[in-house]
């Protein structure tokens, strides 16, 4: 079993609006049985509907608009993404929160794509919570700290946070429910 630790990054804008979010970066990281960590994975995608990032997402994700440019559209991305898993082996996809998979699923729907392969997922934001009695989930940020572990890179960034909460993921190792 593999367990695949990712975080996603999506379009988004500073007023709240109606407007369909997209991926804009995916970042994994893969552990193996033994809590090793084995392999990394990150890719920028070019947003099909939104091709332009506001100025708040490149502030806030400090993606810049030649990063996403030069990217691959959501088809290919993913498809370098799932042969990074290796669907041929057993995996577990592990997020902070539900918001990752759901975003996956609206990509893949607005592709066109295949989602069985996302059925195997837990929120790891949601169990730490309970493992720890807090009376209600946190933040990754606040996660960390209540771990005394530093946030390592730049929030809001794929890549960065699937590494941050991959140590959590391995403090935590044997106490996940899958």
């Amino acid at each position: 079993m593999n367990y695949i630790i990712f975080d996603l990054e999506a379009t988004c804008w500073k007023n709240k609006t109606d407007r369909k979010r997209e991926v804009i970066e995916i970042g994994a990281v893969k552990i193996s049985e033994q809590a090793k960590m084995i392999d990394q994975f990150n890719a920028f995608v070019k947003p099909a509907i939104h091709p332009i990032l506001s100025d708040f997402c490149q502030e806030l994700t400090t993606i810049q608009q030649s990063d996403i440019d030069q990217a691959d559209h959501f088809p290919e991305a993913l498809h370098r993404f799932k042969n990074w898993i290796n669907p041929d082996e057993k995996y577990m996809l592990c997020s902070w929160g539900f918001y990752d998979k759901k975003q996956l699923e609206q990509d893949c729907d607005l592709h066109q794509l295949d989602k069985g392969w996302l059925a195997n997922h837990i929120s790891l934001k949601h169990q730490h919570a309970t493992i720890n009695r807090l009376k209600r989930a946190i933040g990754l940020a606040n996660a960390l700290k209540h771990e005394n572990l530093n946030l390592d890179g730049m929030h809001h960034r794929g890549i960065d946070d699937a590494k941050n909460i991959s140590k959590i993921f391995l403090k935590y190792f044997d106490k996940w429910k899958f």
